[in-house]
C-alpha cells in the first residue's frame, strides 16, 4: 500500500482528559492525526456527571479540526430521557455519527438503565432521530468477555447490525485470524455492513496485559513472551511492537478489510509509526 493509496477508512480514537495538560496535550495528538485525513475520530464516553461534561467538551475541542468526530454513546446508567436530551444537543452541534455501546455502570452507581442492550440503544436512536446519524457498534473477533458462548456473542451481534447499525467497530486483537472468522461468519448471517479493526498499539507490555486480561483480548503467548523479555528496554519493546502491528495491519487491509480504527490512548507516535510503515502519511 501506498500513500496514495489512503483506505478511506482510517479512524482514532481518544479519551477525554481530566487535566488541562492532557486537554493541551490532545489537541496536539489530534491536530497530528488530523492531517492525515482520518475518515474521522470517535471520543469515548462515561455515563453521568462530569464524566460527561468532559465527553462533550472533548467532542467540540476534537471536532474544531474541521474532522467528522464520532461521540460513544452508553446507555448504561441514563434513561430514556437522558439520552434524548444527548441526542438532542449533537443533533444541533451538528453531530452526524455516534458509537452506540452498551457500557459498563459506573462504580457505585444503580442499576437504573431503560436500555440494557447495545441492540436496544441502536433502536432507540433510530426511532428518535431516523437517519440523521451513522451509527457505529462494537464487534468482538474473539467474543465479548461475558458472553456464554461464541455463537450466542455472534448472534448478538446480528442483533446490534440489524437494528440499524452502519458500520462496526472491533475490540482490538492481535490475530488476524480472528478477525477474518468473525467476518466470515457475520457474512453467513447475513450482516453486510462494514466491520473495520480495532487496532492497538504496543507501548507498554505491563498496562497491555492488564487492559487486555480485563476485556477479553488475547495476547498470543509467543508475542506475551517476547515482550516479556523486553521489560527493561521501552525502545526495542516499542519498535518490536510497531513491527507486529505494522505487519498484522498490512495483512487485515490485504486481506479486505475496510480500513483500520486506531486506539491511541491520546497518543499520535505509536499510530503514527505503524501507519508510515503501511505508507500512509500526511497529506
Amino acid at each position: 500500500m501506498s500513500a496514495s493509496e489512503h483506505p478511506s477508512g482510517i479512524s482514532f480514537e481518544f479519551f477525554p482528559p481530566n487535566t488541562e495538560v492532557g486537554r493541551e496535550k490532545l489537541m496536539g495528538v489530534r491536530d497530528r492525526l488530523a492531517a492525515l485525513d482520518p475518515a474521522f475520530f470517535s471520543v469515548t464516553y462515561g455515563a453521568g456527571g462530569s464524566t460527561r461534561e468532559r465527553t462533550f467538551n472533548t467532542v467540540q475541542s476534537v471536532r474544531s479540526s474541521g474532522i467528522c468526530t464520532a461521540p460513544h454513546l452508553s446507555c448504561v446508567g441514563s434513561d430514556r430521557g437522558e439520552l434524548r436530551e444527548i441526542l438532542g444537543e449533537y443533533r444541533e452541534q451538528g453531530i452526524k455519527r455516534l458509537v452506540a455501546l452498551r457500557g459498563d455502570l459506573p462504580s457505585g452507581m444503580g442499576a437504573r438503565s431503560e436500555l440494557r442492550h447495545a441492540n436496544e440503544l441502536v433502536e432507540f436512536v433510530r426511532d428518535e432521530t431516523g437517519d440523521h446519524f451513522e451509527i457505529a457498534v462494537a464487534a468482538y473477533p474473539e467474543c465479548h468477555p461475558q458472553a456464554d458462548n461464541y455463537r450466542m456473542d455472534l448472534e448478538n451481534f446480528a442483533r446490534k447490525m440489524n437494528a440499524g447499525a452502519d458500520i462496526a467497530i472491533t475490540q482490538y486483537f492481535f490475530n488476524a485470524d480472528a478477525y477474518f472468522h468473525f467476518v466470515e461468519r457475520a457474512r453467513d448471517l447475513g450482516i453486510q455492513q462494514p466491520i473495520i479493526p480495532g487496532i492497538m498499539p504496543i507501548t507498554n507490555y505491563t498496562k497491555l496485559a492488564r487492559f487486555s486480561d480485563s476485556c477479553g483480548a488475547e495476547i498470543p503467548r509467543w508475542l506475551r513472551r517476547q515482550l516479556e523479555s523486553y521489560a527493561d528496554d521501552s525502545e526495542s519493546l516499542q519498535a518490536f511492537g510497531t513491527e507486529v502491528i505494522s505487519r498484522m495491519s498490512q495483512r487485515l487491509l490485504d486481506g479486505g478489510a475496510p480500513g483500520l480504527h486506531f486506539y491511541t490512548l491520546n497518543q499520535a507516535g505509536p499510530c503514527l509509526k505503524v501507519l508510515e510503515n503501511l505508507g500512509i502519511s500526511s497529506r
